[in-house]
């Protein structure tokens, strides 16, 4: 009973891959329309709209390299696409948390390294802070990959949960 249906894994979950990534790109493109660059909008007292461009990782990492970045950066990102669509196919058909924290992060890691290699840089423009202190300026795509993190960190604690107490 081994049929090409069977074979396909959970790649059921690249629609939620393919729901990231145009909106990632939708609101990308909508803020460059309404923002200039370091332009703000407060939205409430503890969140701005803000357009920031970060050619470097998370949290402006290696933003300050003289553009190697770049190339690294997609040749990283795309790698772990790749690796994410393996681990996708190879999953059972109950894996659903799993299927859909991974579809997640690839969602995210592709709509970033779309913004990377069309523009040499990633457009972030969620600002999030407490009086004068702010955390680092973030978009869809970061939040795609942060959720599906923590969908797979819940995956694994109920994996182990179901395994029943580890031996002593």
């Amino acid at each position: 009973m081994n049929n090409t249906a069977d074979q396909s894994g959970r790649l059921v979950w690249l629609w939620l891959t393919l729901a990231v990534v145009i909106l990632d790109q939708w609101s990308k493109a909508a803020i460059e329309n309404i923002l200039p660059l370091f332009g703000v909008r407060v939205l409430l007292p503890v969140l701005n709209l803000t357009r920031l461009h970060n050619p470097g990782a998370a949290f402006n990492f290696l933003a300050g390299a003289s553009g190697w970045q770049r190339w690294v950066l997609i040749a990283l990102a795309g790698t772990v696409c790749i690796a994410l669509i393996a681990w996708l196919q190879r999953l059972s058909r109950d894996a659903n948390v799993l299927g859909a924290g991974l579809a997640l992060v690839l969602g995210g890691a592709a709509g970033n390294v779309i913004d990377r290699a069309r523009f040499g840089y990633v457009v972030d423009f969620i600002q999030a802070h407490w009086q004068e202190h702010f955390f680092p300026s973030f978009n869809v795509a970061d939040s795609s990959i942060t959720l599906g993190a923590a969908l797979l960190l819940l995956d694994a604690w109920l994996s182990r949960r179901a395994a029943g107490p580890a031996p002593r």
